[in-house]
């Protein structure tokens, strides 16, 4: 049963300048590109007592476990990999313990990261297809539905750019920018789950399964999954080129993509690709509206950031 979000404390609260909420001024500021419901959802989250108080005991235990689980993997069969279990648990997890707000950002990453696919591919000089990825509610999840997500990207990539190289062309911008794939998700917060354990918050989330990712697939779909945080600043390059407005790459920081990391920090780094996701997604809506009304975007109201 669908019910009413109740407003987080930073805006409910009066503003006291003797001690002034800094969840508050992040929700006022407006240099990064993110529609008042998503920030409230992203600063609500961040702002819980389950991010602060037990996401500094879960990331260290989560790191040592992922070290631990890279020795134990030596000695187990290659391919050795359970993807539907793993997807099972995810969603039974996610419904059960995840914030409302962390399963609405989740839950939009698919939607969102398609459509800026879809939004490159059909752009393109030479236009490619995607493949969308739009769970209506947790239980798709269950569909193989993270580790399509890192297929799709790699995959979109290597189509794209053999497309490119094939017919001689260079991704430029377009006369005329299609933007008829950029829209809201039917997706609403009030139908997340809201049960008495539904405190854990998306970063503590993304840190405890993490590990459980690296032991039930494969090491080659772990590592893809991990390093394709590292293509947000392609992504981001792709979207920027089209829009002709490099200046909102300023943002994109999950590092170079051409130098691979390290697998601990990749629960850090998939929160920044969520948030960078929104950010591009926004921006894109703004280009759209001002398209829409015939004016010229303020390109300096947010950066690029990755799908």
């Amino acid at each position: 049963m669908s019910t009413t979000p109740t407003p987080p404390d930073f805006l409910s609260k009066p503003w006291d300048e003797r001690d002034p909420s800094p969840w508050l001024a992040l929700y006022l500021d407006q240099s990064t590109p993110l529609p008042d419901d998503v920030k409230t959802a992203w600063l609500t989250d961040s702002s819980s007592a389950s991010r602060q108080y037990l996401l500094p005991f879960f990331r260290p235990l989560a790191r040592a476990f992922i070290i631990l689980l890279q020795v134990v993997k030596v000695f187990v069969p290659r391919n050795w990999s359970h993807s539907g279990l793993l997807h099972r648990f995810l969603a039974w997890g996610l419904k059960r313990f995840v914030s409302p707000e962390a399963n609405w950002l989740i839950l939009r990453h698919f939607h969102l990261g398609s459509q800026v696919l879809a939004f490159i591919g059909r752009n393109s000089p030479a236009p490619v297809a995607t493949s969308p990825l739009e769970p209506a509610d947790i239980d798709a999840l269950k569909d193989h539905m993270f580790l399509k997500h890192d297929l799709n990207l790699f995959n979109f990539v290597i189509r794209l750019n053999k497309a490119l190289r094939e017919q001689g062309l260079e991704l430029r911008k377009p006369q005329h920018l299609d933007l008829s794939m950029i829209r809201n998700p039917d997706l609403k917060l009030e139908d997340m789950p809201r049960g008495k354990l539904n405190f854990l918050d998306l970063q503590s989330a993304i840190e405890l399964f993490t590990p459980l990712y690296q032991l039930m697939l494969t090491d080659n779909d772990f590592w893809r999954a991990a390093n394709s945080l590292q293509l947000d600043e392609t992504i981001g390059i792709y979207t920027a080129t089209l829009l002709a407005a490099p200046e909102h790459l300023v943002l994109v920081n999950n590092k170079h993509p051409l130098v691979p990391l390290s697998t601990l920090r990749a629960g850090h780094r998939l929160v920044i690709h969520g948030l960078s996701t929104e950010m591009l997604h926004s921006l894109l809506q703004r280009f759209q509206v001002a398209q829409a009304e015939g004016v010229a975007v303020n390109t300096t109201s947010g950066p690029t950031a990755a799908a």
